[in-house]
């Protein structure tokens, strides 16, 4: 193949010659971790509260969760996205889609990436925290409750401590997962890192060496997020503490 390897395109100035191609990059990278960190609050905080009903008594809630589970884990996630982007505005109150008209097109596609990655991760979390949560020991929820704890405190401060401390490896693996579906929201125009990428390779014909940095700077955030959930991890394992079954 004959290819003209050329590293220093990246600092070339673009075409409104204001910026340089690294800033393109920076500044995907940049779009990609604040859609990916906002989606994960959204993702934890709602993923734990549908994790803890799936284990209550109430039977309702319990159907209601795992329906929301199967619906959200079982369509691809570029379906949901259209679906959220394309499809749900049309069925808004006529004050709401004016209110989306009338927004910036950029801050309209970025909260819908960020529900969208939001509510599918949320399903995945809510079976790892459910799972964290059946793993703890049969005792530990009678004791609580024959201390006087109502149920909500022994999820509060006795089960759910515990069981997040049993998850952390599959929340990281949740997270790094919402860090690398953030590609797909190019598809609705926004230009995260790949898009980005995918724009600097077409405008200097460097297409590879454009994807060969993207693709170091996804591994990048990547190893560093799993080192710091590692070391996060073994601060808090408690030695000799064993899962059971509830």
């Amino acid at each position: 193949m004959n290819y003209h390897w050329d590293w220093s395109v990246f600092r070339q100035l673009t075409i409104n010659t204001v910026d340089r191609y690294w800033e393109w990059l920076l500044s995907g990278l940049a779009l990609t971790v604040l859609i990916a960190m906002l989606a994960w609050v959204l993702a934890l905080a709602l993923g734990v509260l549908l994790g803890i009903a799936r284990t209550v008594p109430f039977r309702p809630a319990r159907t209601a969760v795992g329906i929301y589970v199967e619906v959200f884990r079982n369509i691809p996630l570029l379906v949901q996205l259209f679906f959220w982007y394309y499809i749900v505005p049309a069925f808004l109150p006529l004050s709401l889609q004016n209110a989306i008209n009338a927004a910036h097109p950029v801050l309209v596609q970025t909260m819908t990436a960020v529900l969208c990655l939001g509510l599918f991760t949320a399903a995945r979390v809510c079976e790892q925290v459910r799972a964290g949560i059946e793993a703890q020991p049969k005792d530990q929820f009678s004791a609580a409750l024959a201390l006087g704890l109502k149920r909500h405190q022994v999820y509060r401060y006795v089960i759910l401590p515990m069981a997040l401390r049993v998850i952390i490896p599959p929340l990281t693996s949740e997270f790094l997962n919402v860090f690398k579906n953030t590609a797909v929201v190019l598809t609705i125009g926004l230009l995260e890192l790949t898009a980005q990428s995918r724009q600097v390779g077409e405008f200097t014909g460097h297409i590879f060496e454009a994807f060969i940095v993207a693709t170091l700077l996804y591994f990048l955030v990547a190893q560093t997020v799993s080192r710091l959930m590692g070391r996060l991890e073994r601060r808090l394992t408690i030695p000799g503490e064993s899962g059971g079954g509830r």
